[in-house]
């Protein structure tokens, strides 16, 4: 196989693509605010490549990706490991467990940290039949990755983009918490399912109506906007409610700066049980330690909801009211997340820590979204019968 040149254009979803020793690093951030504005979590998420891929035309047979991934491991709890897949003219074709790599080991208990080097994965395709086909290669969600090398048996160039941009703001299960591999999270599985070209902006831990995110989304090209605020809001304790309605305004009005026409969908939480009457912090249950599990569990007060703390009902409510109350922009909606993930689909397809979906609920949740968002006549869509979803 011949050496490819990994360029730029043959790859999507990236804000950026850093030059290290390796290779090349994508990120979901620029380096301004990277620099300034992120703190260690959002320093480590915006770097895992949620929703970013390789996409070229090519009549090879045969691919070779080498690539350095960093992960966290949490002491006494396993984690799976990132997963690359390969998607061959919209069908996935295939998909690689990572096995080497650094490990950046944390002890819950003590918050100690360990860091354990690796060396690099050698991710190997085999593509089907002779032929121009469109080769999609979605690399981990979940894990940091440098891109090293790229080899294949015959040239590619990139793909054409096709479809609209939809740029996409939300928290951990945006970027694809507890989803076993890339494109079965639920943002790429509505991209998918409708068409549109994804640009993933879910960052685990860490939207928070940020005033620096709203201007990265404002200076990023987009067809469709959607922002999910709220379930970290209420598990870090972050705001009360007299402050988290106007930040969510000053988010939509710099959004706005750059966007000013665009279909722009305000998502409200999904059913998150322990958080939806009870506000935080959240904090890993000491219970799982026993049988190696990670669950959480919301440590706030309900009473304390009269006083301002928010909860995943109260979130829900002043999100309404927040669209209500821009009535003049007819390019802004509202979808409630209990329509992607109610207490009923809770009941079914249970949340495994508590938190975040399982692979078959980013599957119900993506499905929804394009459906209800996405579709000929959803809510992104310029003739949506409505303004709001109840």
């Amino acid at each position: 196989m011949d050496a490819i040149d990994l360029t730029p254009d043959l790859i999507l979803g990236a804000t950026e693509l850093e030059r290290t020793d390796r290779g090349l690093r994508p990120h979901r951030l620029p380096a301004h605010a990277r620099r300034r504005d992120a703190d260690p979590q959002l320093t480590m998420m915006e770097a895992q490549p949620s929703g970013i891929r390789l996409s070229v035309i090519t009549s090879a047979t045969s691919f070779a990706l080498d690539l350095h991934a960093t992960r966290v491991a949490y002491r006494g709890l396993p984690r799976p490991r990132g997963v690359v897949d390969v998607v061959v003219d919209d069908v996935l074709v295939g998909s690689q467990a990572l096995q080497a790599g650094d490990a950046v080991e944390l002890d819950m208990q003590t918050g100690a940290s360990t860091h354990i080097p690796g060396g690099v994965d050698e991710v190997e395709i085999a593509l089907p039949g002779p032929g121009e086909k469109r080769v999609e290669i979605w690399l981990p969600h979940n894990e940091q990755v440098e891109l090293v090398a790229l080899r294949a048996d015959a040239p590619l160039r990139p793909a054409p983009t096709e479809g609209p941009v939809w740029l996409h703001h939300g928290s951990s299960i945006s970027q694809g918490s507890n989803a076993t591999t890339p494109t079965r999270i639920w943002p790429v599985v509505a991209a998918r399912r409708a068409g549109v070209r994804l640009h993933n902006l879910g960052f685990g831990g860490s939207p928070l109506v940020d005033p620096f995110v709203a201007r990265v989304i404002r200076d990023t090209p987009a067809d469709l906007i959607s922002v999910k605020l709220g379930i970290n809001v209420v598990n870090l304790d972050a705001m009360r409610r007299r402050s988290f309605v106007p930040a969510v305004h000053g988010f939509l009005d710099t959004i706005r700066d750059g966007h000013p026409d665009t279909p722009l969908l305000l998502v409200s939480p999904l059913f998150c049980g322990i958080h939806e009457d009870t506000p935080g912090p959240g904090a890993v249950d000491p219970a799982g330690w026993a049988t190696g599990e990670m669950r959480f569990i919301a440590t706030g007060d309900p009473a304390d909801v009269a006083a301002g703390r928010l909860t995943l009902r109260v979130i829900r409510d002043a999100l309404a009211e927040v669209v209500a109350a821009r009535s003049d922009d007819p390019q802004l909606r509202y979808l409630d997340g209990l329509r992607l993930y109610g207490e009923a689909d809770a009941a079914a397809v249970p949340l495994p820590d508590a938190l975040h979906p399982s692979t078959e609920g980013h599957a119900l949740i993506g499905e929804r979204f394009a459906d209800l968002a996405l579709g000929p006549r959803g809510l992104l869509s310029a003739d949506a019968p409505g303004r709001a979803a109840g």
